[in-house]
């Protein structure tokens, strides 16, 4: 067996073993759902890199998740931002924390939700352990790290730093009527065809 034969093997297992992420990537779409962490985060950079290298054409990414690991969604929002080809978002469900941020990486007309979407903003929390200077340090991060977010989502979304920072002091949550007022959102879609 050659190494193209070898190729050739694996890809058609691949295929055998998932036929659903294969039509998907065959149309260039993405689902990311559920908890946002190391693994996903891997996979979905992944996948964004072997559809730009395929083409420039649109990519489209469905989430639905309540968040998880910052930095994972911070490889995600980077991935999006990096790879040439245009990256539609398109909310559905509950997009929040860290998934709204991932969601925020395509520019606004890029940005779509299904009419149910809700979306939650909120400032980034994390465990504190060990002795006084952890949490010392645990505390600078987290506050860094805020700031950081909520600059993201003052340039995606148009609207003052002052009011984000505000916003996301508590859990902010919008309807996705709410969240194309906020400038979250570019438009509410009902069917696939609406999708640039």
């Amino acid at each position: 067996m050659t190494s193209s034969d070898g190729e050739q093997a694996l890809e058609d297992a691949a295929k055998k073993l998932n036929p659903m992420e294969s039509l998907m990537m065959k149309h260039r779409t993405l689902t990311l759902f559920g908890e946002i962490n190391q693994e996903v985060s891997r996979k979905t950079a992944e996948k964004l890199l072997a559809l730009a290298y395929e083409s420039d054409d649109p990519i489209t990414i469905y989430i639905s998740s309540p968040g998880g690991h910052v930095e994972s969604g911070d490889t995600i929002f980077d991935m999006i931002r990096f790879i040439k080809p245009i990256v539609r978002t398109v909310g559905t469900g509950w997009v929040g924390s860290i998934a709204t941020h991932i969601y925020l990486a395509s520019d606004r007309e890029h940005r779509f939700c299904l009419p149910n979407t809700r979306f939650l903003i909120h400032q980034p929390s994390g465990g504190f352990g060990g002795d006084a200077s952890d949490i010392e340090i645990h505390a600078r991060e987290i506050v860094k790290t805020r700031e950081r977010i909520n600059g993201i989502i003052a340039q995606q979304t148009g609207q003052l730093l002052a009011r984000v920072s505000d916003d996301t002091q508590r859990d902010y949550w919008m309807s996705a009527e709410e969240s194309v007022d906020y400038g979250l959102v570019g438009q509410i879609i009902s069917g696939m065809d609406d999708i640039g």
